[in-house]
């Protein structure tokens, strides 16, 4: 199989979790069917200067996010710390996290949801 840019579903969710502003995200999966029932989640996922994803708790699934460019500050539990281009963050079942754009370019990554 082979998915086309053309054929990437794109939502544009606002205030994601309390956060400011928008994210927008082009699902690299259509349907979670395509992560053989071990996920919810592959997306290309573009954060502006100061727009973020709110603090949020992961139950039964844990998230990656895979930082392909941009500065953000992510609440790992409550710590604060800054990511850029390269990193990876992990929020297992039962914890949390959250990300905010900082800077003047947009924040990118890579995030995947797997189920525990």
């Amino acid at each position: 199989m082979i998915r086309r840019s053309s054929e990437r579903i794109i939502e544009k969710p606002q205030h994601k979790f309390g956060a400011p502003g928008f994210i927008t995200v082009q699902n690299l999966i259509n349907d979670p069917d395509e992560l053989n029932g071990k996920g919810r989640l592959f997306s290309h996922t573009v954060i502006l200067p100061g727009h973020g994803i709110g603090y949020h708790v992961h139950a039964g699934d844990s998230e990656i996010y895979y930082i392909l460019s941009g500065r953000g500050e992510y609440n790992d539990n409550g710590t604060l710390t800054t990511v850029s281009a390269g990193d990876v963050t992990f929020c297992p079942p039962g914890e949390g996290h959250g990300v905010t754009c900082m800077g003047e370019e947009p924040l990118e990554l890579i995030a995947l949801i797997l189920y525990e």
